[in-house]
């Protein structure tokens, strides 16, 4: 009898190490497809005037997509600079601070925001910044990416500080620290490893934004002069480059692709390990 118990247990074990395997092999072939995919189509595209020159126009051979490159640098730097840091605080105030009507309503807004479709934000930041400056800029698309970037560092900033354990908090204080002494020295050193790989993370997410940036920074054939001018990027040039006729075009379009998603995994890749560097400096 006993036997038989250990014969149907590891019959059981076997059967869901097969079922599990066979759901990640499902998930990673749709995954490995597309960047087998992006990765033959992009390296055909990739050149040295690829990441030097400027897009020339319709039915000239040849050029390149630097401008995208810098100009999506630069949007991503602009969202960065804005919702990191206002990201951080706000978590710190939900996590540490807040406990009335003001944090539950905060919470819902970053709720509701984290499933509003981008271009909805587009169309706001639209109303709002690109009508009132009169013209398309680099800082409209910078707010626009912010909007989206903040209720995700938002909402795991506060996540991260919750998982410190409350004995922590709770020593300092003893010792006589303030509070925001003891966020900032304690509670926020203990979370940064991952509230880096948050940000970062949400750094990736935006990156490949393009419904947003066609209402704020539009597009540009041109080096990038100034924040309060229209400015090119490799989201915008994919999805325009990708729905014309011509060949010389789809190929910029999927080089784009390609120098898009490697820009996004060594995003996610540094994630990963600024979050263990910082976790294990911590300890």
């Amino acid at each position: 009898m006993i036997a038989g118990r250990n014969e149907r247990r590891k019959f059981m074990s076997s059967l869901m190490f097969v079922l599990a395997l066979g759901a990640t092999v499902l998930a990673l072939v749709p995954l490995g497809s597309i960047l087998l995919y992006v990765a033959t189509r992009g390296l055909m595209a990739l050149n040295w005037d690829f990441f030097t020159q400027l897009p020339k126009p319709v039915g000239e051979p040849g050029g390149g997509l630097a401008n995208a490159i810098v100009g999506t640098l630069i949007l991503v730097g602009l969202a960065s600079i804005m919702g990191i840091p206002l990201g951080i605080l706000t978590g710190i105030y939900l996590s540490e601070f807040g406990r009335g009507r003001l944090a539950w309503l905060v919470r819902f807004i970053c709720d509701v925001m984290t499933g509003v479709p981008s271009i909805i934000v587009g169309i706001v930041v639209y109303g709002t910044i690109v009508l009132a400056m009169k013209r398309f800029s680099a800082i409209a698309g910078g707010v626009a990416l912010a909007i989206i970037m903040l209720p995700l560092v938002t909402r795991t900033t506060e996540e991260m500080l919750k998982l410190v354990p409350n004995s922590l908090r709770e020593a300092s204080l003893a010792l006589g620290a303030s509070q925001w002494r003891t966020t900032y020295s304690i509670v926020l050193r203990s979370a940064m490893g991952g509230i880096i790989t948050g940000s970062l993370l949400a750094v990736a997410r935006v990156a490949g934004e393009t419904a947003p940036l066609l209402f704020t920074a539009l597009n540009s054939r041109y080096w990038h002069t100034s924040l309060d001018q229209r400015i090119a990027s490799l989201p915008v040039y994919i999805y325009t480059y990708a729905t014309t006729p011509y060949v010389d075009l789809h190929r910029l379009a999927w080089g784009a692709a390609l120098v898009l998603v490697a820009m996004v995994m060594v995003t996610s890749i540094a994630a990963r390990l600024a979050g263990r560097k910082a976790s294990g400096g911590g300890r």
